[in-house]
């Protein structure tokens, strides 16, 4: 075979290998689309929740906020944007402790925080102990387990009319145990007006509020091993010793993020002294949630109860940022 027959054979095979040896080559800006596409479809399926989430929280929160600096009262209801601005007006009147408005506000706020307090802790304390015990296999577990998530399955509304019943003066199931079969008090007691109305409500509230607690701490205990707890009974300790160096230290993560969760479930709780008091809440029991709604709708000053809205929102996200920061230092310092 000749030189000139040799090269003639063998130049489409060197353009051949040019070609892929490229890096210009139209191979690979093919691909460039795919892979932005497959990169881009999560986005494009989250689009929608994210605009409804948009829709259903971030523009009435922002409507919310403007409305808390115009003096929106029962006169401007029909047209609430030609309202005259008010300014910081009222936020001082909100915050005037002195004055009537300020005075009731901090009165349900300190109301709401030592109610918050005790049911949460109630509830955790209830969930993790009901969690622990059901954490070993014994006949009968899973109906239990069944039995206390009832209050957590039910539905609010109708959760709390039930109680609602039970709590009646005359003829509820509570005074007739505590009274009549029981003998516990001198005489029925009134539950949904006066002083105990604040039991009534932190009743219901951990009624309502540990099954969710004991769900979450129940999850946890399946990730520690079982082995821990064998060498510590080799060892000798006992159920509280294992408790309090097993148990609590590894549920610490799931505490956090309870603890928080309950916190702010509690603190703006609407639905269940809404539905146990009506629409004006025992002195005793006047949540800011209720207060706010009542600030609102039924004095008609919307521009007032905006803005404590406002103060309130405020509050629960430097509780939160604070909460967060302290945690997390906590488990950076942990060994």
């Amino acid at each position: 075979m000749s030189p000139d027959t040799a090269m003639t054979a063998t130049a489409p095979a060197a353009r051949a290998a040019a070609r892929k040896s490229s890096p210009g080559t139209a191979r690979g800006p093919r691909r460039r689309p795919g892979r932005i596409r497959r990169i881009g479809l999560p986005y494009l399926l989250l689009l929608p929740a994210l605009l409804l989430e948009l829709l259903v929280h971030l523009v009435p929160m922002v409507i919310g906020i403007v409305m808390s600096f115009k003096e929106l009262t029962q006169f401007h209801i029909r047209d609430w944007g030609a309202a005259p601005w008010a300014a910081l007006d009222n936020y001082e009147v909100s915050v005037d402790f002195d004055a009537p408005v300020g005075e009731a506000l901090l009165h349900s706020f300190l109301v709401t925080v030592a109610f918050t307090l005790l049911s949460v802790g109630l509830c955790w304390l209830i969930g993790t102990a009901a969690a622990i015990y059901l954490r070993d296999t014994f006949r009968g577990r899973g109906l239990l387990r069944a039995l206390f998530l009832v209050p957590y399955a039910l539905p609010v509304y109708a959760a709390v009319i039930t109680w609602v019943f039970m709590f009646q003066h005359d003829n509820g199931l509570v005074n007739h145990v505590l009274h009549d079969q029981l003998g516990l008090t001198d005489k029925p007691s009134f539950w949904l007006i006066g002083d105990n109305s604040f039991i009534a409500l932190l009743t219901v509230s951990v009624w309502k509020g540990w099954p969710f607690a004991f769900l979450i701490v129940m999850a946890g205990l399946q990730n520690i091993p079982r082995e821990l707890y064998e060498a510590a009974a080799l060892d000798g300790a006992g159920m509280l010793q294992q408790i309090r160096r097993i148990t609590l230290p590894s549920l610490r993560p799931v505490n956090q993020v309870l603890v928080l969760v309950l916190f702010l479930w509690t603190f703006n709780d609407f639905n269940t002294p809404y539905v146990l008091f009506g629409k004006a809440a025992p002195e005793a029991a006047d949540l800011v949630s209720v207060h706010i709604y009542q600030a609102s709708f039924v004095t008609w000053n919307f521009g007032t109860g905006s803005a404590m809205s406002v103060l309130l929102l405020l509050f629960l996200l430097v509780v939160t940022g604070a909460y967060l920061a302290l945690t997390s230092r906590r488990r950076r310092t942990a060994p």
